[in-house]
């Protein structure tokens, strides 16, 4: 009798214990740009398996007209606990009242590159001089309709002073999830070459990367992840950003394109 009744009260301590790990365990609603989908793809599931929660993750864009990006996602009143994107934006949503701006952390550093279709010669890109020349000499351009394409477009072509000579043959392409990298549209041959962040392009097959544009002309752009206005789950949401900014993250965010910025 008196090991039935342990049984039955060890059985129920287990049942309890689990029960605490269902309420605790939480559906946490991710937005996240295509930028550091690489390192979130590997590191998402490593989350899961280490908090119990459930990550429910909806793609888009960091800026730009498609009706996926994440901006818009968020005026329309799109349910996120935490968005990913250009922390530039970021800040941007912070003076709108989208996002927690107290909640902000930089995840890493992105660096604009470019490529080549496979097989063809690797253009000098070494110094801003050569870049320039090297753009205008190609006979088409494509770069992101996200952070990386709006800076190229709308301050390094006229801080090179090229900005109406390679307007003409310029194409600014959509991303994922509707769109592709830019890097797909060089590998087919419709653009000569094409710039985007380095995490967007070197995972393309049929390309050759060339490598980052010049320090002197390569701006500061940083992946973060926030709180939205509206987060339902704070604590889950908070507990991924965390995971994402710890030094293990490292190696994973270095292998997809992306500079670290913690060890």
């Amino acid at each position: 009798m008196q090991r039935t009744w342990l049984r039955w009260l060890s059985a129920l301590g287990v049942a309890a214990l689990l029960m605490a790990d269902a309420a605790s365990a939480a559906d946490v609603h991710v937005m996240i740009s295509a930028g550091f989908y690489q390192v979130y793809s590997e590191l998402g599931p490593a989350f899961e398996r280490e908090s119990g929660h459930h990550l429910v993750t909806t793609r888009g864009p960091s800026m730009g007209d498609s009706p996926e990006a994440i901006p818009t996602r968020l005026a329309r009143g799109e349910a996120a606990d935490v968005v990913i994107l250009d922390g530039g934006i970021a800040d941007e949503l912070g003076k709108k009242g989208l996002v927690r701006a107290d909640s902000k952390a930089d995840l890493a550093r992105s660096l604009i590159g470019m490529v080549v279709r496979s097989g063809a010669e690797k253009p000098d890109i070494s110094t801003a001089e050569a870049l320039r020349k090297t753009l205008l000499a190609a006979k088409s351009i494509a770069y992101s309709d996200s952070g990386s394409g709006t800076y190229l477009s709308t301050t390094l072509f006229p801080k090179l002073g090229i900005a109406e000579q390679v307007a003409s043959k310029s194409r600014k392409v959509r991303g994922p999830p509707s769109g592709e990298p830019v890097a797909a549209v060089v590998a087919r041959g419709e653009a000569e070459i094409g710039f985007q962040q380095v995490s967007e392009l070197i995972h393309v097959p049929g390309i050759t990367y060339v490598g980052t544009i010049p320090a002197e002309v390569q701006p500061a752009i940083f992946f973060a992840g926030a709180l939205t206005k509206t987060v339902r789950e704070p604590e889950a949401a908070s507990a991924l950003i965390r995971f994402l900014t710890s030094p293990n993250a490292a190696p994973v965010i270095e292998k997809a394109g992306l500079v670290p910025l913690s060890r």
